[in-house]
């Protein structure tokens, strides 16, 4: 079986892999990354966002052979060493971004994403960002707010639902 290396969360990663093994795959299973969840595998539903490279990808569309070499970020790099929650995880807890929690990596993911490319995005450009993201319980309303005050916007005229 083929060998893939690439860097996890600022950790060397190595291990055997079949050629049809995706991303996703190889970061649950091999790695025991469990925070990277598995929604649909069909690309469509954004849990298994995670960054390659700096980008947003969606984890199930990729085989873990294309990231051989990568600089992969997942769910579990984004707190401090600690476990003190960085600045979007703490205003999804505090703005209630979260329910049920299955989506919140992807969306956290997907969060940083934009946020790393535009710190200061309208509601509007939040929305556009997580289009490819679903979450069956918020209704968006307060993952919007919880990115927008991640980026220091004061949310505080953003009605809560």
């Amino acid at each position: 079986m083929p060998q893939v290396s690439m860097t996890v969360n600022g950790k060397s990663a190595t291990g055997e892999v079949e050629g049809r093994t995706l991303l996703s795959t190889f970061l649950r299973e091999n790695l025991n990354l469990t925070g990277t969840h598995i929604g649909c595998d069909t690309s469509q539903c954004g849990a298994c966002t995670v960054h390659v490279d700096g980008k947003q990808v969606k984890s199930c569309t990729m085989l873990a052979l294309e990231a051989e070499g990568a600089e992969i970020a997942t769910i579990e790099g984004q707190a401090a060493e600690d476990g003190t929650l960085n600045a979007i995880q703490q205003a999804f807890q505090d703005h209630h971004g979260l329910q049920c929690g299955f989506c919140t990596p992807g969306m956290v993911m997907a969060a940083a994403s934009l946020l790393k490319e535009n710190p200061k995005p309208s509601e509007a450009e939040v929305r556009h960002h997580l289009e490819g993201n679903l979450c069956r319980c918020t209704g968006y309303h307060n993952i919007v707010k919880a990115i927008m005050a991640a980026s220091g916007q004061d949310v505080s005229a953003i009605a809560a639902e």
